[in-house]
């Protein structure tokens, strides 16, 4: 048995525990759960490993890494994980839910605040423009951020170059991520001819569908530009989606992300921006509100379903995108690492995971494309870009995006009011 899946009997277990105690405790850590990933990483590794012995610190290293490689946000996943440990699956259900309900009941007030009062107003608009410009730089250094973890080889980089270019070509995601995953496990599996062949495959679907949707007038399912045509923050009419479409879209978000929150965006965004259900500065809202809130950053989605489809869309979507976090590790607990040990599966989706950095890419040019035309003048959006960018790269703190959005915020209001 590998290292990776060795789990010692005298490793470290964790205290017997009620299940309203277990239930409190991770609801503790979601009050406490500000500053992104890292932070929350930090944050539980610290009192259930260090201090309370949960598990052995290399346990918890492995666990990690296992965490990393499948879909979902990996604070939370550590979570169920740790509840399961601790309780069986009825505990890594009640740490799961937990971890997740302050940001979610947070999230659902703060877009019944937006939809309500609404940024109609110019002081509100202006205040939200400054906010999307500063979420566009944080949204840059995430893609930074995963892609240094990601894009270990010049493979790894040209898959996700040619994922990015393709994306913005309006290339459909599920043949960009099936071609990048493919021709990477083939690839570094040393089968260089049916690499080859993969790409050109997935290359010959990708053309062939842009030109089947150029014939029939209809937009490829894509992350292209939307329409414009709406006021200073982009509103529409809440409530224009269904529940189920939410639930779908929030459950393809939820298997498709790969590496952190962030790459949930492009996905998320294409069947709510995409279908005209939320607009650009709305969804940008929305991830804005998401850095500042104690919760797994892909809590936008929250705002998102709540703008599209009212109080049950949000709740739709947010089952949707937490469903796989759950269902992986309530059905595979036991199995779980020594599966994904698995050589193959870990380059598959090592390549899966570099077409992902190549569509967030793609996909911050084009939330930049469509912001610019809803700002009033172009000039103060420099200066608020660039000044996001320097603090989310020099200052390492768990509170540089509630800052972030303050003075964002703040110079909207000055410079666009």
């Amino acid at each position: 048995m590998s290292d990776l899946t060795h789990d010692s009997s005298d490793d470290p277990r964790p205290a017997r525990m009620s299940l309203p105690a277990l239930f409190g405790r991770f609801l503790m850590f979601g009050c406490l759960a500000f500053g992104g990933p890292v932070a929350q990483i930090a944050m539980i590794r610290r009192d259930l490993i260090e201090r309370d012995r949960w598990m052995s610190p290399g346990h918890f290293n492995r666990l990690l890494a296992v965490m990393q490689v499948l879909p979902g946000p990996e604070a939370h996943e550590l979570c169920v994980h740790l509840g399961i440990r601790a309780r069986g699956r009825l505990g890594g259900l009640l740490a799961g839910i937990g971890f997740m309900l302050p940001g979610l009941v947070l999230m659902m007030a703060a877009a019944w605040a937006y939809v309500t009062f609404g940024p109609g107003q110019a002081g509100l608009a202006a205040t939200f423009l400054g906010i999307q410009v500063a979420v566009l730089a944080v949204i840059v250094r995430a893609v930074h951020r995963i892609g240094q973890h990601i894009l270990e080889d010049r493979l790894l980089w040209s898959l996700a170059i040619i994922a990015g270019a393709a994306t913005l070509l309006g290339v459909s995601f599920w043949i960009v991520l099936a071609g990048t995953g493919l021709v990477y496990g083939l690839g570094h599996a040393g089968r260089t001819r049916l690499a080859i062949a993969a790409g050109l495959f997935a290359a010959t679907a990708g053309a062939v569908g842009l030109m089947l949707a150029a014939e029939s007038g209809v937009g490829w399912p894509s992350l292209s530009r939307p329409d414009l045509g709406v006021a200073s923050t982009g509103a529409t009419q809440a409530g224009a989606a269904g529940i189920l479409a939410l639930f779908l879209a929030g459950l393809k978000a939820g298997l498709l992300t790969f590496g952190g929150a962030y790459t949930a965006i492009p996905f998320v965004r294409a069947d709510t921006v995409g279908r005209g259900w939320v607009s650009e500065g709305q969804f940008l809202d929305g991830v804005a509100l998401s850095g500042v809130l104690p919760a797994p950053l892909v809590i936008f989605c929250t705002f998102v379903g709540y703008v599209a489809g009212g109080p049950l869309g949000a709740l739709a979507i947010t089952a949707g995108v937490f469903l796989p976090a759950f269902a992986f590790l309530m059905i595979f607990y036991e199995r779980l690492e020594r599966v994904m040990d698995m050589a193959g599966l870990q380059t598959l989706l090592a390549g899966v995971a570099a077409g992902v950095v190549g569509i967030i890419a793609a996909t911050t040019l084009q939330l930049a494309w469509a912001t610019v035309p809803r700002l009033p003048t172009l000039w103060p959006a420099l200066p608020i870009f660039a000044a996001a960018l320097a603090i989310v790269y020099l200052w390492k703190s768990r509170f540089n995006a509630v800052v972030i959005v303050a003075l964002a915020g703040l110079a909207g209001a000055l410079a666009f009011g």
